[in-house]
């Protein structure tokens, strides 16, 4: 029987994430020498993402009777992905050059290959973890995991609909996806912060990455202003206007294909938090070429960012460490396959010399699909957010696909 969280409210909950992030945001621009010593070790915004999840584990708030997260992942997001695209620089992003899709493929192929692989060297030590007969086949359940890591949600529900793993099954595996994908996810969140350490390391060309970080601080320094009353009601209508295409085109678009073309829904194309963000950020990336990019001047991206990190700590809410002990053998299975996932990435990365933001951003594109991969981007420049963003799009369009091939595969190597 689980026990009832300290605060039940999302309001006190919301207060408190707030006060916390306030918190973090006061230290970490602290000119006190022992919080900058602590910061230059820890990310701030690994604190954002860490902190909430200790409250839940220690039964402080709830994730599963919150609206937070839902809240701040289909109005928040989106909206921070018009601000933070109003900017771009989209020649620079064209600059970046081939090796972040490479990257991103990588980490879809790692994926599709790492369940099978974890499959066979967990069932060679303990072959009871992968058993089960009918819905209880542990590689039905796995097959949901392959959808959301190469996807997202959409996939994830795509993979439950075709090989209906068992109810309790589904709920352990959607356990172990949040937990592993969001510890994998810290780790990514410090590397952000020593990525100059990995690249030296990979022996990387990130110089296309600073100019583009360069040609953006260089523009907002340009138009800089002191913002009024009139400049924030612009970008918060701006935000939210599009906000709200996003949600109107998935509201009637996700329907009408499930119901005249159910084909197309191996795309994802049924999902309405997909139009949502395809409309967001294609939508900043028209006004980018018009005069509402001057917005930026009052401070747009750091509003949008400011949003990415509500979002953050509403993330970290959902990781409750304590549950790892439901299903240890899962979970073993689900850090064996991120561990494929990681060396295959590394590999990869090592060998084409692409620099740690292309390895980050092409695994979270993979892992944590579009809620994620533009906080992981964000956390080397707000303005790389739209990077993590347009691959997660393109992990929404294989990942069924990928899924599919993966789950097939492990239901092979669960016969011998």
């Amino acid at each position: 029987m689980e026990s009832t969280p300290l605060i039940t409210s999302d309001a006190v909950t919301f207060g408190l994430l707030m006060a916390i992030l306030a918190a973090i945001f006061i230290t970490s621009h602290s000119d006190n020498p022992i919080w900058k010593k602590f910061y230059k070790f820890v990310p701030s915004l690994l604190l954002c993402y860490f902190i909430p999840s200790l409250l839940t584990t220690f039964g402080v708030v709830s994730e599963a009777d919150s609206n937070l997260y839902y809240v701040a992942s289909r109005y928040l997001l989106p909206a921070s992905l018009v601000l933070l695209t109003l900017s771009i620089d989209l020649k620079g992003i064209l600059n970046l050059g081939p090796k972040a899709v490479i990257m991103f493929l990588a980490g879809t192929f790692s994926i599709m290959l790492g369940g099978p692989i974890a499959i066979l060297i967990v069932g060679t030590v303990n072959p009871e973890i992968i058993g089960g007969s009918g819905p209880e086949e542990v590689w039905r359940g796995l097959a949901t995991i392959a959808g959301s890591w190469i996807g997202g949600g959409a996939n994830q529900t795509a993979m439950l609909e075709i090989y209906e793993p068992s109810t309790d099954l589904f709920g352990a595996m959607v356990t172990v996806d949040i937990i592993v994908a969001n510890i994998w996810m810290a780790f990514l969140l410090y590397g952000a912060g020593i990525s100059d350490k990995v690249d030296s390391w990979f022996k990387a060309d990130s110089s296309a990455i600073d100019q583009l970080k360069q040609s953006i601080a260089d523009y907002q320094a340009s138009i800089a202003r002191v913002p009024t009353l009139v400049d924030f009601t612009k970008i918060i209508a701006v935000a939210f206007s599009l906000v709200a295409v996003g949600h109107l085109a998935g509201d009637t678009i996700a329907p009408w294909i499930t119901e005249n073309a159910p084909n197309l829904s191996r795309l994802s194309l049924n999902s309405s938090f997909f139009w949502i963000i395809v409309v967001a950020t294609t939508g900043g990336l028209i006004l980018s070429f018009t005069k509402v990019r001057n917005l930026e001047g009052a401070g747009a991206s750091k509003i949008g960012s400011l949003f990415l990190y509500i979002l953050v700590m509403t993330i970290g809410m959902k990781m409750n460490i304590a549950s790892m002990l439901d299903a240890p053998g899962y979970f073993v299975i689900g850090a064996v396959w991120i561990l494929i996932h990681v060396f295959i990435l590394l590999l990869v990365g090592k060998l084409i010399k692409a620099p740690f933001f292309f390895v980050a951003v092409g695994s979270q594109a993979n892992v944590g699909g579009a809620a994620s991969a533009p906080i992981v981007a964000s956390a080397f420049h707000p303005a790389l957010a739209p990077v993590g963003v347009l691959l997660a799009v393109l992990g929404y369009a294989l990942g069924t696909y990928g899924a599919w091939a993966s789950a097939e595969l492990m239901r092979i190597v669960s016969g011998f």
